[in-house]
């Protein structure tokens, strides 16, 4: 499915507010309500829009500590790889996975409570996976920037 302008415009609008009905996408797109909730539908099924959520404030919930942990693993076999992501995405505490190039192998964000709970996690969960050689992790003192909207 290609893209065009207005799908462009309608997804760039529901990044911004999720919450908007299709009466208000389709003033501010100039088309038909039918012909918003057609396309929303279309880029839904072809994996455009991968799922609705609420952003929360994490302090409000009481998140008050995220990190960045590097894990160095001690095998990178397709069985170990495989093995370490399905799971470290068990655990709510990992926000996101990612696999990297470079010295180490994957970049988790993590959020706890705060440092006594981060210390549990890496305790009693991260560090106790099978082929976890090493971890060093990072905590975010201040947050500049978190963005959830990509710009294309």
């Amino acid at each position: 499915m290609e893209l065009d302008q207005t799908d462009r415009k309608l997804l760039k609008l529901l990044q911004e507010d999720a919450t908007y009905s299709n009466k208000e996408l389709s003033l501010k797109l100039h088309k038909s309500i039918a012909a918003v909730h057609e396309r929303v539908k279309k880029l839904k099924a072809a994996g455009y829009i991968r799922k609705t959520v609420a952003i929360l404030d994490r302090h409000k919930i009481g998140i008050g500590l995220i990190s960045f942990s590097q894990v160095f693993l001690k095998a990178h076999t397709y069985e170990v790889l495989n093995e370490f992501e399905r799971e470290v995405a068990k655990f709510p505490e990992v926000m996101e996975c990612y696999q990297m190039a470079g010295s180490y192998d994957f970049m988790l964000r993590i959020a706890t409570r705060d440092m006594d709970a981060y210390h549990l996690f890496l305790r009693h969960k991260l560090a106790v996976l099978p082929h976890v050689n090493t971890v060093q992790t990072y905590f975010v003192l201040s947050e500049t920037k978190s963005e959830t909207a990509y710009s294309f």
